[in-house]
């Protein structure tokens, strides 16, 4: 594992709160009117979301060089693939199994991409954080499940869900290295997000995209372009200019605990005794994490 310095107001704090904002990604969806797909949905808030940040990064010229530009544009493919892999997966799998394939399939593909490009084992401290929040991840949202008949399990859904959860792990890892190096963090996401918006920009135009002219349709593509896409990614680049790739991605396991406690604020949805307890669990990896001791600077 990178030996960053973890500073809990300065590395996990803002992801933890990029995290809390992406949690609200599924009752903002939710609120969107009938009809209107979930694909073009996440490809609204994307392309819109990207263009902020690239406006954001405006002021400061890019200084990548010809391997980092080759580096950026595999992150961006990959940032583009996340909404075209995981809305699918909830279609076919249901929001609960494809939430938890994805989220809880990224910390481990983080660390074994962390041990293979870094020759070192993860630490047990982080270990055992992991292992805690993808164990709680997975009883608070699979709870339901537990304690109801459901049918069996979709495998392209649970197969789309893991590439998602690549996905996220790939271009997470890229920004994080760029970052590691010196680059702006706004500048690195803008350019990550503006080009993903290019590319996710024909899936919108060729969905109907009536709903865009409704009052709830542009308020949920503004939510989901602005909160949990310019501000969360914003957040989360400058935490990972102090926070190893592989804990920030353990770190965002706390989206289906914000989800799951709006949904039965917002939604009035309820939730099983199982799933409380999974939440708790969850909550103890990730203050686990957060509260991790410092250990000495190491450049990406």
């Amino acid at each position: 594992m990178s030996d960053h310095v973890i500073l809990p107001l300065r590395g996990p704090l803002p992801i933890l709160t990029a995290a809390v904002l992406w949690g609200s990604t599924g009752t903002a969806s939710s609120l969107a009117p009938g009809g209107a797909p979930a694909a073009a949905v996440g490809a609204a808030g994307l392309a819109l979301g990207g263009l902020l940040l690239v406006l954001s990064g405006l002021g400061v010229r890019p200084s990548f060089s010809g391997p980092e530009w080759r580096s950026l544009t595999v992150g961006a493919v990959a940032v583009a693939g996340y909404p075209l892999t995981f809305y699918p997966a909830v279609a076919r799998t249901g929001v609960a199994v494809a939430t938890v394939v994805a989220l809880c399939s990224a910390p481990v593909f983080a660390g074994l991409i962390a041990g293979r490009r870094d020759r070192s084992l993860p630490s047990i401290h982080w270990l055992c954080a992991t292992v805690a929040a993808v164990l709680g991840c997975a009883v608070l949202v699979l709870g339901p499940r537990f304690t109801g008949a459901h049918g069996g399990v979709d495998g392209l859904g649970v197969a789309l869900a893991v590439l998602a959860g690549l996905t996220y792990v790939l271009y997470s890892r890229i920004g994080g290295e760029l970052i590691g190096r010196g680059h702006p963090s706004g500048t690195v996401m803008g350019v990550l997000f503006g080009v993903a918006g290019l590319l996710v920009l024909p899936v919108l135009l060729a969905a109907d995209t009536a709903w865009l002219g409704t009052v709830r349709g542009a308020a949920v593509a503004v939510h989901l372009a602005f909160f949990t896409t310019f501000l969360a990614y914003r957040l989360f680049g400058y935490g990972l200019r102090h926070t190893p790739v592989e804990v920030a991605t353990t770190l965002t396991l706390a989206e289906p605990a914000v989800a799951a406690v709006l949904g039965v604020v917002i939604v009035g949805e309820r939730l099983p005794l199982v799933s409380w307890c999974g939440l708790a669990v969850l909550g103890a990896g990730l203050a686990l994490l957060t509260l991790a001791p410092a250990r000495p600077s190491h450049a990406v």
